[in-house]
């Protein structure tokens, strides 16, 4: 039977839905474990650790001994000092020996008891040479895998063991010790030191520069969506259309498991059981992703909170979004930044041909509406917004002409004195502000990230199954203004729409504020210049 693993929950009351980890096992033990590799699996919350630790230890039980531990388990006491610290360490390898299927961990036990016993002589020396000891005397090679090594990173006596690891792996010709060491964990090794001592001359100064790079993809591709997808649709037959469904929700999660779990899980509980959706065809479509994604931004998920607290935590990291976001900035790609290499490591970012970019469509849109929301208390415009929603709800249908001419209107009320700064800088953000309550509990809108820069913003509105593609851009003249409409027009052949929307901001002392309606070729275009 092939190996397979549960993307963090998606499922019903009768079955699991899961994507194939055989390849990536595969070559995990064959690129890292087999050639004795000491190595971090450092990935964001929630990316499928604990779950590919779990699968690779069954995988590898036949060639290997494996020592699996979770520092998560262990109290703050027991990293008080060394003695603590070993005895629980040897308490936590003594259960993970008992659910080795082995006749032969009899004898790795006897080794570990005089660690257990209390006695004030047992320090970090004592525990390596146990665990000398039985790797010296195992029947296999043994591999030591420890999940949420952050639970220990605010510890010294977790350095110190670092250092011993790094002490005997650079033996291990002359002592025995661990084939292949595995820590899984948020924070790349070398980031303890970063908590733990925030000085200058200590921010890289780890113990753990022997560790192998570990760069597999963990995320999933469309194909592996797709492959969950087949094995419900044969199980389910809700008459989904399978390569668009997987599309689609990459779209959304660029594979980010748990977003992809998310997505599926709530569709499939929510939406096909209940009345939102009139029958499974329609919950396995644009509409139930939608929904899916809707209820997602506005839920309390432990993902979004930690990534709002690093915001709070790196004020840097969070000007840096703000910057990429709302004022279309580009940063180059360089791990030797901080708050580059925070985000990359949080999994909020990565590196998209030299750039640095918001990981997905979904972090993106939750960031847009937490920055938003900062702001909202005192947003005139977003008062105004929200005081007319009446203006701009007729029949449950959005009126995108309307929407604009208002915009134009309030704006030119509110912020006609500024200069062009300001507007420069704010102006899409204060488009964003008049937006969010209208569509609000209804819509969604996300930024088309390629047309994304200090120029250009595409922003995408869907709202109850209607979709606007509205082009905000800063007026660089006729020509320019030319060439953005073609784009634009491009740009609205693709999503098969024969009308959008284009928003000007125009620093021309002798420019014309208002709306005007453009043919260009088969479509219209509605500018609204301010």
């Amino acid at each position: 039977m092939a190996r397979r693993f549960n993307i963090t929950g998606f499922c019903n009351p009768q079955k699991h839905y899961m994507v194939r980890l055989d390849d990536r096992l595969k070559i995990i033990k064959e690129t890292y474990v087999d050639n004795e590799e000491y190595f971090i699996i450092n990935r964001g919350r929630q990316y499928g650790k604990t779950t590919t630790l779990k699968a690779l230890a069954k995988y590898l039980e036949k060639d290997y001994i494996i020592f699996s531990l979770d520092f998560q388990k262990l109290a703050t006491s027991n990293f008080e000092n060394e003695t603590a610290f070993s005895r629980a360490f040897a308490q936590s390898l003594s259960a993970a020996l008992r659910m080795i299927p082995s006749e032969d961990t009899e004898k790795l036990e006897e080794r570990l008891s005089a660690l257990k016993i209390d006695a004030p002589s047992t320090g970090m020396i004592e525990l390596f040479g146990c665990l000398s000891d039985m790797c010296k005397i195992s029947p296999r090679p043994v591999v030591l895998m420890i999940d949420e090594v952050d639970s220990a990173s605010n510890n010294q006596v977790f350095i110190d063991f670092l250092a011993q690891l790094r002490g005997y792996y650079l033996e291990r010709e002359n002592t025995p010790i661990f084939h292949s060491v595995i820590l899984a964990g948020v924070y790349d090794i070398k980031n303890l030191k970063l908590k733990l001592r925030p000085e200058t001359e200590h921010l890289y100064n780890s113990p753990w520069n022997i560790a192998a790079d570990f760069d597999m993809d963990m995320s999933f591709s469309p194909a592996q969506i797709m492959s969950m997808l087949e094995e419900y649709e044969a199980d389910r037959h809700t008459g989904m259309n399978v390569p668009l469904m997987a599309e689609e929700i990459y779209q959304y999660t660029a594979g980010y498991p748990v977003l992809v779990s998310s997505i599926c899980k709530f569709i499939d509980e929510k939406l096909i059981p209940g009345n939102e959706c009139e029958n499974p065809a329609d919950a396995w479509g644009k509409a139930g992703i939608e929904k899916a994604v809707k209820r997602l931004l506005v839920n309390s998920v432990p993902l979004f909170e930690s990534m709002i607290r690093h915001l709070e935590e790196y004020p840097s990291m969070k000007q840096m979004f703000q910057a990429i976001l709302f004022q279309g900035n580009e940063f180059s790609y360089n791990p030797d930044t901080k708050e580059i290499n925070l985000s990359h490591m949080f999994g909020y970012a990565v590196n998209k041909n030299g750039k640095v970019q918001i990981a997905n469509r979904i972090f993106e849109m939750r960031l847009y509406n937490y920055f938003l929301s900062e702001e909202e208390l005192s947003s005139k415009i977003g008062a105004l917004a929200q005081r007319d929603k009446s203006y701009f709800i007729h029949d449950g249908r959005l009126d995108m002409d309307m929407t604009l001419k208002k915009f134009v209107e309030y704006f030119n009320d509110i912020y006609s004195d500024n200069d062009d700064k300001f507007i420069e800088n704010h102006g899409r953000k204060i488009f964003l502000m008049f937006l969010r309550p209208i569509i609000n509990g209804t819509g969604n809108y996300y930024i088309e990230a390629q047309t994304r820069d200090a120029r250009r913003t595409d922003v995408i509105v869907d709202y109850l199954g209607e979709q606007f593609i509205i082009e905000l851009k800063k007026w660089y003249g006729t020509e320019y203004n030319a060439r953005g409409e073609a784009q634009l027009t491009d740009y609205l052949e693709y999503y098969h729409k024969d009308k959008g929307y284009m928003i000007s901001f125009n620093f021309n002392k002798n420019k014309k504020t208002g709306i005007q309606e453009i043919r260009f070729g088969d479509k219209i275009i509605v500018e609204a210049v301010v």
